[in-house]
């Protein structure tokens, strides 16, 4: 029978642990820093608030490769910016660990697996989308989607609408788009001009702090966190700092490969192909992404659908389905949007179709997301300089408000096409409002998650195709 340790080796093993708990980690290699990365992309279900939360418990609480406090500096910039925050998130913290390479294999591989599965699932619908099983799970999810945006035009208004300022400005941007059918662009300067002035009249009205805390797990405090990689009092590393020369480089690196991917597209097939003019499209959207990508489905809606013909808006409604149920950013949806697009207008003739629509997507993701890490390169440095609390301006304020119309505008649009199929002259489809309500009582009162309630959705809808034909419409 062994005896216990001497009380002096217990205490000395005791010290040793708690020594070993106490001490940062080191910096992890770069190659268990990619795997990791691959790892998020590939598990990254939830919405940015999921993803967010997601990063926080990896990368704050288990792995310790930054600080609860650096985390948040970090994602309060990143909210500040157009595009997907999770995956400039993403970016912001590689690119702090590992140099511009860590940076750009970070935000990268948070999108790349979403993207290789959105276009196998973009095949799958256009090549096989007829087929009754798989139409009526696009059947029953059209309508949980519609419930989906009603979930997020209530949960945004609700952290948003906080006086009747913001309150105005939503139900004019709502007016604006839904009566007026003004161009989103026009509504976002609209709605910075009604903060800048709104600021000066009112400014209490117009503040506006931080939104880390809104996200999950990031909200915890840091107070008796054991020391990380990155910590509060972490000295900013030298790759992190600014000096101009590194900023004219990185403006100019960015700048030369949207023109050098864009001047490729143009001499290949001309300035008014459709590849040429997705790149020039979606490189608008990507600078319109303030407040997600709900907020900017509305514009991409006015390209794709009304202007281009890129696609239907079931098509574009069966996109947004399919991106809710992918992992990564929401915006991915702009995948399959470019995937159909790709297909119907053939850039490469009518035998290389699933060849078009996959060029097609990489084209638009590449210039989707090639801002994001353009603003996170260049803007790094400045926030590193700094680790007080970021703000948002009375115009940043009002555009936020503004989004909350535009979601509600989106809502309407998806109900409207959902429950009248065939327009308001023909006849209600109360299945798909059945779905619809159950849908919305699912994720708002019982509080469940977007992935059951959507297979759920699907196969509800294929049941009640298969089942009753003439139902369906």
């Amino acid at each position: 029978m062994h005896s216990p340790p001497p009380p002096a080796r217990a205490a000395d093993a005791d010290a040793s642990t708690a020594a070993a708990a106490a001490a940062a980690p080191s910096l992890p290699p770069l190659s268990q820093a990619w795997r990791f990365w691959l790892k998020l992309g590939c598990i990254s279900f939830g919405g940015p608030a999921g993803q967010i939360a997601l990063m926080h418990e990896e990368l704050v609480e288990r792995r310790r490769w930054i600080s609860e406090r650096r985390f948040l500096h970090a994602l309060n910039y990143c909210m500040l910016l157009p595009g997907p925050e999770a995956q400039q998130l993403a970016t912001y913290i590689g690119w702090l660990l590992h140099r511009t390479r860590g940076g750009i294999v970070a935000g990268a591989l948070f999108v790349l697996p979403s993207l290789a599965l959105l276009i196998g699932l973009s095949w799958l619908y256009m090549a096989h989308g007829d087929v009754p099983l798989i139409a009526g799970v696009f059947y029953g999810i059209k309508p949980a989607v519609t419930a989906l945006v009603v979930q997020a035009a209530w949960r945004v208004g609700g952290r948003t609408l906080k006086n009747g300022w913001l309150w105005a400005i939503a139900v004019a941007a709502f007016v604006a788009l839904f009566a007026l059918q003004l161009p989103f662009p026009l509504i976002v300067l609209g709605a910075a001009l009604a903060g800048h002035l709104g600021g000066r009249l009112a400014p209490q009205s117009f503040l506006a702090g931080t939104r880390g805390g809104a996200h999950g797990g990031a909200g915890q405090s840091a107070a008796k966190a054991p020391p990380a990689l990155i910590d509060d009092d972490t000295p900013t590393p030298p790759h992190a700092r600014f000096g101009w020369p590194r900023f004219r480089a990185v403006l100019l690196a960015g700048c030369g490969l949207w023109l050098g991917a864009m001047g490729a597209l143009v001499a290949l097939q001309g300035w008014q192909s459709a590849l040429a003019q997705m790149g020039w499209f979606f490189t608008k959207a990507a600078l319109l992404t303030f407040g997600g990508a709900y907020a900017v489905l509305p514009y991409v809606y006015q390209g794709a659908v009304e202007h281009f013909h890129w696609l239907t808006a079931t098509q574009m409604m069966d996109g947004l389905a399919l991106g809710e149920s992918t992992p990564g950013p929401l915006i991915m949806v702009v995948a399959f949007v470019a995937y159909v697009g790709g297909w119907t207008q053939a850039p490469f003739g009518p035998g290389a179709l699933p060849l078009a629509g996959a060029v097609a997507a990489m084209v638009v993701t590449f210039f989707t997301f090639l801002p994001s890490f353009v603003f996170i390169l260049l803007g790094g440095p400045f926030i590193e300089s700094t680790h007080g609390q970021l703000r948002f301006t009375a115009p940043l304020t009002a555009i936020t408000a503004a989004v909350v119309g535009v979601i509600v505008n989106l809502a309407v649009f998806f109900a409207w096409h959902v429950l009248w199929p065939q327009g308001l002259a023909g006849r209600f489809d109360a299945a798909s409002a059945v779905i619809g309500v159950l849908a919305g009582v699912a994720l708002m009162r019982l509080k469940w998650g977007v992935l059951p309630v959507l297979a759920l959705a699907g196969l509800a809808g294929a049941g009640w195709r298969m089942l009753l034909p003439a139902a369906g419409g």
